[in-house]
């Protein structure tokens, strides 16, 4: 039998109904979806909610950065290797690696500010997915608890603090994918000991071995310390991978390549990440402080030989850092009054110290000169209070505002970019919520944010590339949007909202890694329409359904190339009474203009995933799907000039593109202990 009638049928198993027969294999189980947790009189926007493990248990994911999809709207693309940073789409943004997107763990920040390869590096490679206990998401600009790359929204990872059982598991799939997965707990009186360990292998089916190679573990002590709760954890991860990039669309159609072949074989890079993290907590506060040791290193070439038509144009990034912080928030109600009040509150503190920074042009990955090579500390302090009053049995009004202020210090090896500076603002938030009825809330909502930009632009003065005079930039970059919501929510069956946004950035200026100066861009509005719907069918089947439409638009009228018009996502959950559970995801990602004037575009794409399994008491076996109906389409398009070999020196302008992975199955073995 063909793999593609194996896994046909096999997804199909699931559509008979359940057993009722009520024998000794039956299992009687109640999943608990962070989806149906009631957030009617307690949530400040329609854009906000929760997910839990329930919902990512049961969607395969071909990439830990897709654990980011758990945000509705959210889509998250590759166009490298499987080591580097996913591409996030999400409200018509095309984030590049998070610039306008925020993500923590634990409460530790995850985006790397002046970061080698681009602002608001976002790589969740580091994370277990087994670890994840919920996600809790918010979008836009409205929350001041919110700060750097916050504007079109923000993720906050939980992880569990202990474990129930002992679990093991091991993953075996095509293209040479080789997964082994441990995690357990051990409690001693009023303490508990966690441990997790996770070693992946993956060759992928490009013509050029990926040879992916991931090392990740974490340890963690949980402890009572009288009416506190203390913990202390530590994760590893340790990246290597060989990577195919985006390729020119005219090699794969004139034969030179296959749509799965490569240019520069060369290509690829290593990340280390290694944390400490302490926190205590009680009742109406918690502090976190943390440390991580970081470093980065990326090969990659876009152009080929447009640039160095001897030696090509590939190149290396380098970050090399060490980050320390701290966080404190808590909250505090006033039920005596008039109008009770709600207070949330909370300041945190940032230093990064990059022992370098840097790009180098590369030949066979061995450096041939320096473009930029820097030293840089960067700091940053933030607070933030936000009051909630409850103005009557139906509404309540929300009153926030937040402060940050920036400092750094750039030791370049170009003197003339070299300097110091600072840079501070404040942004305010406001919102409304009505209660309509027993099931349903509307809300209004506004705020400012802001995304800080690599600070290296802020003490340009040459461009390092090409000698010339270079403006600086501002460090922070302010936005502003606003969103009028409806949530309904019934029994805890059906959760639904409904949302229409605004979002205006001053300007998207950025600071290009693959160049090494700043890249302006003019001011940008965008204009849409959000659904999210969660419906609990029965106790053991559970589906959700996300739909994103967006204007997106620079104010001088021009397209923002990357700006995704509209995505779809739908996603099933089943988890039978004979043991059988099952889960698919239908991903849709629309056209976007890929340059200014909107003449070029990018196709859409449709990605569906899909797993089956069964579970005995303690051992469970699982077989996933990827890319199911085996699309051609595109992960993601990019426009711009490349050279390849006997091409005019000025390059081709072509549409270079990064393919889905074809179809290809996992099998998983689990036993619990």
């Amino acid at each position: 039998m063909t793999t593609r009638k194996l896994v046909l049928i096999l997804c199909l198993l699931p559509v008979v109904s359940p057993a009722h027969d009520g024998d000794a294999d039956s299992v009687d189980e109640v999943v608990v979806y962070g989806r149906a947790e009631p957030l009617l009189g307690t949530a400040q926007s329609a854009s906000e909610g929760i997910v839990g493990y329930a919902d990512l248990e049961l969607t395969p994911l071909l990439r830990v950065g897709e654990l980011a999809e758990a945000v509705p709207g959210m889509v998250a693309t590759q166009h490298s290797g499987t080591g580097k940073a996913n591409q996030y789409f999400l409200r018509g943004f095309n984030l590049d690696h998070g610039t306008d997107f925020s993500a923590t763990v634990d409460g530790v920040p995850i985006n790397m500010r002046t970061h080698g390869h681009g602002q608001g590096y976002l790589d969740l490679n580091f994370m277990i997915p087994e670890l994840v206990e919920s996600v809790v998401y918010r979008k836009g600009p409205y929350s001041p608890q919110n700060g750097d790359f916050s504007s079109a929204g923000s993720v906050a990872f939980t992880l569990y603090d202990r474990f129930d059982e002992t679990l093991v598991r091991t993953t075996m799939g095509e293209f040479g994918h080789l997964r082994g997965f441990a995690a357990g707990s051990v409690d001693a009186g009023e303490m508990a000991f966690s441990g997790a360990i996770d070693l992946t292998r993956y060759a992928g089916p490009w013509d050029l071995d990926e040879d992916l190679q991931q090392l990740k573990f974490y340890g963690g002590l949980n402890a009572t310390l009288g009416d506190l709760a203390a913990r202390v954890s530590f994760m590893g991860y340790s990246g290597e991978w060989t990577s195919t990039d985006q390729v020119p669309r005219r090699a794969i159609q004139s034969g030179a390549i296959s749509p799965l072949g490569f240019i520069d074989p060369d290509l690829g890079g290593t990340t280390d990440r290694y944390s400490l993290t302490g926190s205590l907590a009680s009742d109406s506060w918690t502090a976190t402080a943390y440390v991580v040791d970081y470093d980065f290193s990326l090969y990659s070439n876009f152009t080929y030989l447009l640039e160095d038509p001897v030696n090509g144009d590939q190149f290396e990034q380098r970050d090399r850092r060490r980050i320390y912080g701290a966080r404190v928030d808590g909250h505090r109600h006033w039920s005596e009054g008039a109008v009770p009040v709600t207070l949330s509150w909370g300041a945190d503190a940032r230093y990064d110290d990059i022992s370098e920074v840097g790009l180098y042009p590369t030949v066979a990955r061995q450096r041939t000169g320096v473009v930029r090579q820097d030293q840089v500390v960067e700091s940053s302090l933030g607070g933030y209070v936000d009051l909630t009053f409850t103005l009557s049995d139906r509404l309540r009004a929300t009153l926030g505002v937040r402060g940050d202020r920036y400092d750094w210090d750039v030791d370049a090896r170009l003197a003339e970019n070299s300097g110091t500076g600072d840079d501070s603002l404040f942004t305010p938030g406001a919102g409304l919520a009505y209660r309509i009825g027993d099931s349903s809330e509307v809300y209004v909502n506004w705020g400012r944010g802001f995304h800080s930009n690599d600070v290296r632009g802020a003490t340009i003065s040459l461009d390092p590339t090409s000698g010339e005079a270079a403006a600086p930039v501002e460090a922070l970059v302010p936005s502003e949007g606003g969103e009028i919501g409806l949530r309904l929510e019934t029994e805890r069956r059906l959760s639904a909202t409904v949302a229409a946004f605004w979002l205006e950035l001053d300007s998207e200026l950025v600071f290009v890694g693959d160049g090494g100066a700043t890249e302006p861009n003019a001011a940008s509005e965008r204009r849409g329409i959000e659904v999210a719907t969660f419906l609990r069918a029965t106790d053991w089947l559970a589906a959700n359904l996300e739909y994103t439409w967006v204007d997106a638009e620079f104010r001088n009228g021009e397209e923002i190339p990357g700006a995704v018009e509209s995505t779809l996502s739908l996603g099933i959950n089943a988890s039978f009474e004979n043991r059988i559970f099952a889960g698919a995801r239908l991903r849709y990602l629309g056209e976007a203009p890929l340059i200014e004037d909107g003449s070029v575009r990018s196709d859409d794409s449709t990605l569906v995933n899909a797993s089956v399994g069964y579970r005995w008491e303690r051992a469970e076996v699982r077989l996933d799907a990827f890319n199911l109906l085996d699309s051609g389409d595109n992960d993601i398009a990019y426009f711009y000039a490349s050279r390849l070999e006997g091409e005019p020196a000025g390059g081709v302008e072509d549409v270079h593109i990064h393919p889905f992975e074809p179809r290809s199955v996992r099998l998983s073995l689990a036993y619990r202990f």
